[in-house]
């Protein structure tokens, strides 16, 4: 994958929008360190910035058709090209990347051809024929977009807030499943599940069926299973300080684009490791972002009151995923040119996991029904362990606390420091959206004001009360929630094994800065490609 940006229809082609084009771009070189490209037809500018792993020769972007006249400009991958162009045997080929399809789609099925892509993707097309375009994101939002408005009528497109923020009178996040049209001047949803009408299924769980979907969708993960088997698998394990963690804050906030209190929390542990992880020489890695969203792994789901409501929570969390882990593990791997890939969220495992009776998904202690049940007990095989038992059957621990507790706990201490009591009486004046009600939730928007000061910016960031990461809807299930609120999984009490005693306990315990904290890489599945 890679990091784009287009400027469609701008009132200035001059040389000069030429280089702030550039410039631009440049902001988003983390993203493609291998090689950069920038086409301008008229007043349309399409740049971008290549990490190169399919056909790294000649895969080099913008992308065309034969004769030039459709130009592509994408960040993703494109899983099912080879199958695609068995379909379009009669087109010529320029290059052999994976994204090289979409302008020979788009010749075959002008703008209904997104819903046959298999991937994660976001993507700019230019017809040049009559000068329209069209933009699309994936199905969940696993690459991150932004689309934004010129003064001048002109729209621009970026995998970064970044790339457009000093530029555009107004920007926003781009839908995840959609696509925008020049010629309708607006969204259309491309991609309607069965499951986005929360809906209740009824189809009965088959655990072999739910195995063989996430082993078939995921050809990352059959290739990199393969390579580990034949190698032999080797563990790594990366290390950091609490002090460590909270240097980098404000460039995860620089990167990740969010203030979010969860976000920062978890983001930061990752783009630890994911500088470690590509220092190694790797540029891609399997993550497992979208299984505690669509088997309801968090550890507030225990107090679901109903199939019904836990089948509709989930479905909250999968449609809210760009805006929270997707983004999170989207920029802080991409922040030192490593890319996560996701084969929970394939579009085939998803429908097959979501069209499954919820009644199954619930978490029955008595029963010895943990969260995630049925997911761990499709890979319960006596005969061929995929892991040991209690490893499989291990509680849930959100990444952020997984790497240790003294992490959260050194944050809260650290922006208490940062933070008076006086800051936060008036902290709804001076943040009247999204007003934060921690000190750690003010130290975090200081951060990105600094960097993002548009009240577009601020507007991209979602709020809402939240225990465990719940959405503010499940926040109903326990009445004892409302008074404890927190993203940790520690919130859920009387869930999880070490559980907040209450907030204050949290807030004044002692923390020691710099105690070591092992961040497991096993939590992340590295491939390394020769």
């Amino acid at each position: 994958m890679c990091g784009i940006l287009a400027v469609l229809g701008c009132s200035d082609p001059s040389r000069a929008k030429r280089v702030r084009v550039l410039e631009l771009s440049r902001r988003l070189k983390h993203r493609g360190p291998d090689w950069s490209g920038l086409h301008q037809h008229g007043d349309c500018f399409l740049a971008h910035q290549r990490l190169a792993i399919v056909d790294p020769a000649s895969g080099d972007q913008p992308l065309f058709n034969e004769d030039k006249s459709v130009i592509v400009t994408v960040n993703g991958e494109i899983y099912n090209h080879e199958e695609i162009r068995k379909k379009l045997s009669h087109h010529t080929f320029r290059t052999g990347s994976d994204c090289d399809v979409i302008a020979h789609l788009y010749e075959e099925y002008g703008e209904d051809f997104v819903d046959m892509l298999d991937g994660i993707f976001s993507f700019v097309l230019l017809d040049t024929r009559d000068n329209s375009y069209i933009v699309a994101r994936d199905a969940i939002g696993v690459t991150s977009l932004y689309i934004g408005w010129g003064l001048d009528g002109s729209v621009w497109i970026s995998s970064e807030m970044k790339g457009l923020n000093d530029d555009c009178e107004h920007f926003e996040c781009f839908p995840p499943g959609h696509l925008y049209s020049s010629k309708d001047g607006g969204f259309r949803r491309w991609y309607n599940p069965p499951w986005y009408s929360e809906a209740i299924p009824s189809a009965p769980y088959d655990p072999l069926a739910l195995r063989q979907a996430f082993e078939k969708g995921s050809p990352d993960l059959k290739a990199g299973k393969e390579v580990a088997d034949y190698l032999g698998t080797v563990h790594h394990e990366f290390t950091f300080t609490v002090q460590d963690g909270i240097d980098a804050i404000e460039d995860v906030i620089y990167h990740v684009e969010t203030y979010d209190v969860t976000s920062i929390r978890a983001s930061t542990p990752m783009f630890l490791m994911s500088r470690k992880i590509k220092s190694l020489g790797v540029k891609w890695v399997i993550s497992g972002e979208g299984s505690d969203e669509i088997f309801g792994g968090y550890l507030y789901f225990h107090k679901a009151p109903n199939k019904e409501e836990f089948h509709q929570e989930t479905c909250r969390k999968i449609k809210a995923l760009h805006q929270y882990d997707c983004q999170r593990a989207n920029k802080s791997t991409f922040a030192w040119g490593l890319e996560a890939r996701v084969p929970f969220l394939d579009k085939e495992f998803i429908n097959v996991a979501m069209n499954i009776d919820p009644e199954n998904k619930m978490i029955k202690k008595d029963e010895g029904r943990i969260e995630k049940y049925i997911l761990r007990k499709a890979f319960d095989d006596e005969e061929n362990p995929y892991l040991p038992k209690h490893i499989l059957y291990r509680q849930k621990e959100q990444f952020s606390d997984g790497v240790g507790y003294s992490w959260i706990d050194g944050l809260k201490a650290h922006a208490a420091k940062h933070v008076t009591d006086r800051m936060m009486l008036n902290a709804s004046n001076i943040y009247p959206h999204n007003t934060p009600n921690t000190k750690e939730g003010y130290y975090y928007r200081m951060i990105f004001e600094r960097f993002f000061p548009q009240n577009s910016a601020r507007l991209t960031v979602p709020g809402g009360p939240t225990v465990a990461c719940s959405t503010a809807k499940a926040v109903e299930w326990d009445a004892s929630w409302s008074k404890n609120l927190d993203p940790s999984g520690r919130a859920a009490l009387g869930v999880h094994d070490s559980a907040y005693e209450n907030q204050n306990n949290v807030v004044n315990k002692p923390v020691e800065f710099e105690k070591i904290i092992p961040l497991e890489a096993a939590s992340v599945k590295v491939a390394i490609q020769g």
